[in-house]
């Protein structure tokens, strides 16, 4: 499961695989668990009728914590949840029913009298909280070292209101957020010539400003091979083997001509292809979801086990 940076725990550095337990999960991460991956974990495990009832309930802790609520759809929400728990009442024994499970029969009229429940959660609260522990440097004067360090952060981020090109103390921005940038070193690797050329000719395929010219070499193939002209699989053979050779020609004899022919800077780049050199990371940040290669997850899974 990907998810944002920091939006979650790593679930899979909470679970120990020796006895099968899950380990040091927050409230949040629960939630996380039981809206995103549980419909999809029990997919193969459980019989069809109870999961069609856990499912339910997933389903409907997503909806009451959406960003948006639509209010004409809360009446149908809690008949749904109440549908919900009845049918959990056939497969869960009586002890599974607390007050707890009770009181999902009063989340919709909570919604519906205080607004989205994401408004209301204890979850930026309870981060915030670990965020004052670690100002804590003597533990024998826990709330004076919170004290001392919340009012030094605060002048900090008074004096940058009033000095140029200083970014706040604090939460990162939005546009931070969507920088992409490496989080581990970097090895460089020669990349094999024929899945470099795949990578490559996925690429152009996918520009559109490159459409027109893959056009033009197919009606370059059924000039020069007439008799292909009705074998679709042939010719489209024929257009993956050559068309990466025929388009860095194609490109560099209309910019030796006069008027250029209106060939981009982004065009010439892609005509020239890529570096057989490629740089290679253990982790990578893009757009504020964190990817790991397969090899580094092992290493975490096999620590935490």
């Amino acid at each position: 499961m990907k998810v944002p940076e920091g939006y979650s725990s790593n679930i899979k550095n909470l679970v120990s695989l020796q006895d099968s337990r899950r380990l040091g999960l927050k409230s949040h991460d629960c939630h996380t668990l039981m809206q995103q991956l549980l419909p999809v974990a029990i997919r193969s495990v459980l019989e069809k009728p109870a999961r069609y009832a856990i499912t339910r309930l997933c389903f409907f802790f997503n909806a009451i914590c959406a960003k948006t609520v639509d209010v004409s759809k809360l009446d149908k929400l809690e008949e749904d949840v109440v549908v919900t728990l009845c049918l959990l009442e056939k497969y869960f024994p009586p002890s599974f029913f607390d007050i707890m499970v009770h009181l999902v029969v009063h989340l919709v009229r909570e919604v519906r009298l205080c607004g989205p429940v994401y408004f209301r959660w204890m979850y930026p609260f309870a981060r915030y909280m670990k965020v004052l522990k670690g100002y804590v440097q003597n533990r024998t004067h826990l709330e004076g070292c919170i004290v001392e360090r919340y009012i030094a952060e605060e002048a900090v981020e008074f004096c940058t209101e009033h000095l140029s090109d200083v970014s706040t103390v604090g939460v990162p921005s939005s546009q931070k957020m969507r920088v992409s940038k490496p989080l581990s070193g970097c090895t460089v690797s020669v990349v094999d010539q024929d899945l470099l050329n795949q990578a490559h000719l996925y690429v152009l395929e996918n520009t559109e400003e490159v459409l027109p010219y893959i056009e033009q070499h197919m009606i370059h193939i059924k000039t020069a091979y007439p008799k292909f002209r009705k074998r679709i699989k042939w010719l489209q053979d024929k257009h993956n083997s050559t068309f990466i050779q025929w388009l860095r020609f194609k490109v560099q004899s209309e910019l030796n001509e006069e008027d250029n022919h209106g060939v981009s800077e982004n065009l010439r780049w892609l005509a020239a292809g890529p570096n057989m050199a490629v740089p290679l990371y253990r982790s990578y940040l893009i757009k504020g979801i964190k990817f790991n290669i397969k090899a580094q997850d092992d290493v975490r899974t096999t620590q935490n086990s």
